[in-house]
This record gives structure tokens, C-alpha cells and sequence, in this order.
């Protein structure tokens, strides 16, 4: 029998997301992390107590509806791609592994039968329907949900033939656990939680003894060393697995996959991270935070804390880490030094879906609002400005912040961020807002409306924006009668001089910088809420023995020099701070030189031009 205080279901594993629950009253016992210290440049992730203050709750995925715009569109983009994908094809690899007919083409790159890592995006991409489907409501989502849980369990067989001689059982089993306990709980599958077991008897032959770290000199076909395989990361997903079903097994396997010494270092304040593989190990943190949750054990908070304020201390002004997909050593310089050479400056969209789970998970329990500020600032600086996944399986992998950087593809088709991108672009809208029983808190400022229950009545909010290129955001409430509860918006850390104002009158309530401001008064149906955000300017160094590289930033947007033939010249800090935006309201900056204008644009409105994301500035 499970303990009924274990038995709820936690939001924000790495495939599945629960509905609004609220995950109790628990305390962040002893010395949780006070970590501003530890990089004084960027804004640290503070852990407050949460003594009386029960963890936010997420919103269910039909809660929230994002509106017009970029977010929406790559939602919209991805869904047809992974919709538009042949059924027979995605099922190819199991088939054949399994020695059954398998008709259909082969996807090929790296999901094909023999491949890099055949059918490793699978589950990823019946996660992102089914988290459609639950959005939307769309039945031709879910039927086709149902098509791919039923055709895969086909494929199972006893011995686990999917495994053998394969590169990353880990990796691949972790991402169908994910995808089938979201087809059951999203799209009401029955099938699903029993093909879930029969998966799991097939796959535990074929997973290591005990959490094996990342090997990547070994032999690529040095299948029984597990050699690539990330199972430091199968903790959360099989935490979640135990909750879902009731199977023991689960729970022991999380265990066994605790990657206790990176986590125990990382606690202690040790910096662990160099020269590991950055998504991945950032990625299991998440699996800390369920350690957390399930066992009740600080140490695992502390290290996905920890772990959260070393990754922010050595990233670019964009919220992207781990050049060429590994961590470095601080204090280097090999942050900047590398912009002069290397082009894979940022795995994104795996980067991205990382870091905003990890993120979401760190800002419900601690309720800190700078938690939703690094969101913001990776969100609209890489991974919205990502190329669409062409029908192909070209796929965009990589940010490039060199000194002349271009957009580009992966060299070799379906990699793994065409699996994390569909589920990413579901997830911005469960990223949006979060609740207590006190009231909502606004934590991403994107067109949308949102559906919540305060008090038993059903209350509604409606987002309209264009932050972060214009400063303003306006909030109006539809309630179904009078009511008192507290709005809470988040204020950044960057943001000085902020104001808000109820129906057009100045709110006296404090916006302090790098928290969540709550007003708390009754509310009537049609408030109008402005939020004015004003969007400062700075520069922001690569690092510290580089200081005459930096990044511009207004607001959370890092704004990025578009590139003639010519060789850049280097600009006067004061110039680049004076960027004027373009008159005609085009998402372009404009900054004055001897040489003829410069113009600066964000990373999501790049499309083939040249750019660099770094400015050499003039000695002050």
C-alpha cells in the first residue's frame, strides 16, 4: 500500500503534468540555499520558506489558451508536423526490432531502425499530442493517440528485443513511460497504464544495475556500457509511474537511478557540473526535485537549487548554457573565448524543455519569482526563435552565439529536439499562471486566456500584451460575482519604476524587483488591471575575463546585431545603450554610427540573416 501522502499526483514530470492539486504544506527544512552569493552578477534563485504557504498549483492544460502570436504559432507548427507523421513510420523501428512486418518508410536519421537512436522520439511525440489534445479538445489528437498506444503495444515482446544492441534503453524507455502516462491521464486512454507495465517488464532486463554516469569516450557501439545513455534522468517519470499506478517496481527503479554523489555534491555547494553533458544533468535535476517530493529528503531540493544557481552563473545573457553541449570550468574565460570558434553555443529546444521544467518545479515549491524570470528570458531568447521542424526531419538544434552566427539545421534528421519541441511549445501555456487558495499569480505575460476555480466559482483572466516589446500588460477579470482574493504579478528582477494600476487608478501596492506583487481586494467582473513594465537597457558581459564582449539587453530581451559582409566594428557602450526602436513598429533597434546605422533584433525575429549576439564595445 502506498502512503496516502505520497499517492497525489506531482505536476511537471518530465512527460506528464497533473491537474490543479494543491501538493501540501511542506517545509524546506535547515539552510535551504541562500545562494544570491554565488554569482552577484545575474539575479540568484533564493529559496524562501514555504513554512505556511502551501506550493503553488498548475493549471490544467485546457485552463489556459494562449492567443494570437508566436507561442501559438509554434504550438500550431509542431502539432501539424507530429500529426502529418505516418503512423507506420513512427511504429518502423519496434516492429522491425521485434521481428515483425513493418511496413511504411523509414523515417531515417537518427530514428530509423539501425539509427543513432532508433524510436527515441516516440514517446515524446505522443506526449505533445496528447497534451494537444488535452489543450484543445481536438478528437483527432486523441484518436491518434490511441492508434500509436495500441500499435506500439503490438510490438512489445517478452525478452525486451527492443533493447538489444541499443545505444540508449534508458533514454528511450524514460520517454515512453512519459508519453503513456500522458495518453492515460490526458487523453483517458485504457490501454495505456497496462501497455505502460508490459514496456516496463520488456525494458528492465536491458537498464544498468545502478545509475552509471555519461561515458562518451567509450566506443559508440559498445552497446553494454551504457556508455551514452542518460538514466541518471529516468527518476522523475518513475516517481510519477508509482503515483500513477500503485507498482512498486517504479519506485525502486527511481531509487536505484538516484544519481546521489552528483546530487550530494551539488548540495554541498559543490560545483559538479564541468564538463558534463549539459542538457541531460540539467535535465535530472528534475529528478531531484522528485526525490524531493516523494521521499521528503532536503538534500534533493538543495541540489536542484544548487545545481539551478551554478547553470545561471555560467550562462549566456540569454538563458542558454553548455556550449557544444557540455558544461565548462568557471572562471576560465572559456564562455567568451569560445564565441570566437564555436558555433553550437546551446542545445535548445532540449535546453529549453529542461530548464522551464526545472524552473516550473523550483518556482511552486519556493514561490520565488526569479524562478519565472530565467523562464522568460530563455523562453523569448531561444527557444521561441527556433527554425520549424520541416516534414523532413530537419530539425534546429543549436543556438549559435559566435561572432557570426547564422540559424541553421541539425547535419543529421530527427534528432532528439525534434522530440522536445512539440512538447515545449504545449507546455508555455501551464508556464502562464499558477495558483493557491489565496488567489492567482501571473507569471508569464503572453496573450492568453485563463480559466481558474477561486472559492468553488469559476473566474476568468484575459492577457493582452506585446511585451517585451512594448511595456505594457493588461489584465481583465471575469467573475461570475463580487470576490476578494489576491492577484499576484510577477515584477523581474530587471524591471525598476514598474506601476500598476486598477481601472485606471495608481495601485499603491510595493512592486519590489524580483518578486511575485500581490493585490489582494475584491474584484468585480470587466477589472482592468495595467501592469507597466518599464524595458531598461544594459549590457551584460559573456564573462568576466571578457569584458568587453557584451550582450545588450531591454528588458528580458537580448537584442542582436544584424550583419553586413563587412567586418564589425566595435560600438561605444553608450550608443548601444541608446538604441532607439525602429519608428514604424517593426521589432528592430536602430543604433547610429560613422559607418551608417547598425540594426539589432531579437533572436526570435532572426530569420537567415548573419548576427551576433555579443558586441565588441570600446574600452570604458
Amino acid at each position: 500500500m502506498r502512503p496516502a501522502a505520497l499517492c497525489a499526483q506531482v505536476a511537471g514530470g518530465d512527460n506528464i503534468v497533473g491537474d490543479q492539486v494543491n501538493l501540501g504544506r511542506r517545509t524546506l527544512l535547515g539552510g535551504i540555499i541562500a545562494v544570491a552569493a554565488l554569482h552577484p552578477r545575474r539575479s540568484a534563485a533564493v529559496s524562501r520558506s514555504t513554512e505556511t504557504a502551501p506550493q503553488l498549483a498548475e493549471l490544467s492544460y485546457g485552463q489556459v489558451q494562449m492567443g494570437a502570436g508566436a507561442l501559438a504559432a509554434q504550438a500550431g507548427e509542431t502539432h501539424r508536423l507530429v500529426m502529418g507523421l505516418d503512423e507506420d513510420s513512427l511504429l518502423l523501428p519496434y516492429r522491425s526490432r521485434a521481428g515483425q512486418p513493418a511496413p511504411g518508410p523509414e523515417l531515417g536519421g537518427w530514428y530509423g531502425t539501425d539509427a543513432f537512436a532508433p524510436g527515441s522520439q516516440f514517446g515524446q511525440w505522443m506526449s505533445a499530442l496528447a497534451r494537444f489534445h488535452a489543450t484543445t479538445g481536438d478528437d483527432p489528437t486523441r484518436a491518434k493517440v490511441r492508434r500509436l498506444v495500441r500499435g506500439f503495444a503490438a510490438t512489445i515482446d517478452a525478452r525486451g528485443s527492443f533493447y538489444e544492441h541499443n545505444r540508449f534503453p534508458c533514454y528511450t524507455y524514460d520517454k515512453l513511460v512519459g508519453g503513456l502516462l500522458d495518453a492515460a491521464r490526458l487523453c483517458g486512454d485504457e490501454a495505456a497504464l497496462p501497455t505502460l507495465a508490459r514496456a516496463t517488464s520488456a525494458a528492465l532486463p536491458h537498464l544498468p544495475p545502478h545509475v552509471m554516469p555519461r561515458n562518451e569516450h567509450r566506443h559508440l557501439d559498445e552497446f553494454g556500457q551504457y556508455s551514452w545513455d542518460e538514466s541518471y534522468t529516468l527518476p522523475e517519470n518513475q516517481f510519477v509511474a508509482w503515483r500513477a499506478t500503485g507498482e512498486r517496481r517504479h519506485l525502486e527503479l527511481a531509487r536505484r537511478m538516484l544519481y546521489r554523489k552528483f546530487f550530494g555534491a551539488l548540495a554541498r555547494g559543490e560545483n559538479a557540473l564541468p564538463g558534463k553533458h549539459a542538457y541531460s544533468h540539467v535535465n535530472s535535476l528534475s529528478s531531484a526535485v522528485q526525490a524531493y517530493l516523494t521521499e521528503g529528503d532536503p538534500m534533493y531540493l538543495a541540489a536542484a537549487q544548487r545545481g539551478f544557481e551554478f547553470v545561471a552563473a555560467q550562462s549566456y545573457a540569454t538563458g542558454g548554457w553548455g556550449p557544444a553541449e557540455h558544461f565548462i570550468v568557471p572562471g576560465s574565460g572559456a564562455l567568451g573565448a569560445g564565441l570566437a570558434k564555436e558555433h553550437n553555443s546551446f542545445e535548445t529546444p532540449c535546453g529549453a524543455y529542461a530548464h522551464f521544467k526545472l524552473t516550473r518545479y523550483l518556482l511552486r515549491i519556493t514561490r520565488d519569482s526569479r524562478y519565472g524570470d530565467s523562464m522568460e528570458r530563455v523562453m523569448y531568447n531561444t527557444v521561441l526563435g527556433a527554425l520549424p521542424i520541416r516534414p523532413d526531419g530537419q530539425a534546429f538544434y543549436f543556438s549559435d552565439y559566435s561572432g557570426r552566427a547564422h540559424k541553421g539545421f541539425h547535419k543529421y534528421r530527427w534528432p532528439c529536439c525534434s522530440g522536445t519541441l512539440p512538447m515545449i511549445a504545449t507546455d508555455y501555456a501551464i508556464s502562464t499562471c499558477f495558483t493557491d487558495p489565496e488567489g492567482i499569480f501571473v507569471n508569464l505575460y503572453v496573450p492568453a486566456a485563463v480559466n481558474w476555480v477561486q472559492d468553488g466559482k469559476r473566474c476568468s483572466l484575459k492577457i493582452e500584451t506585446d511585451y517585451p516589446y512594448e511595456p505594457l500588460v493588461v489584465l481583465t477579470l471575469q467573475l461570475p460575482e463580487a470576490q476578494t482574493f489576491a492577484l499576484n504579478v510577477r515584477i523581474p528582477a530587471w524591471s525598476q519604476g514598474a506601476q500598476l494600476r486598477v481601472n485606471g487608478r495608481l495601485e499603491p501596492a510595493s512592486l519590489e524587483p524580483g518578486t511575485f506583487a500581490a493585490v489582494r481586494r475584491e474584484w468585480r467582473s470587466g477589472d482592468r488591471i495595467e501592469l507597466e513594465l518599464p524595458l531598461g537597457r544594459d549590457l551584460e558581459s559573456v564573462d568576466a575575463e571578457h569584458p568587453n564582449l557584451v550582450a545588450l539587453r531591454s528588458g528580458p530581451l537580448v537584442l542582436m546585431r544584424i550583419l553586413d559582409d563587412t567586418a564589425p566594428s566595435p560600438l561605444a557602450r553608450k550608443s548601444l545603450l541608446a538604441a532607439m526602436r525602429d519608428p514604424g513598429g517593426a521589432h528592430a533597434w536602430q543604433v547610429p554610427t560613422d559607418r551608417g546605422p547598425v540594426t539589432l533584433k531579437a533572436f526570435a525575429d532572426i530569420a537567415s540573416e548573419q548576427y551576433s549576439a555579443y558586441q565588441a564595445v570600446l574600452p570604458s
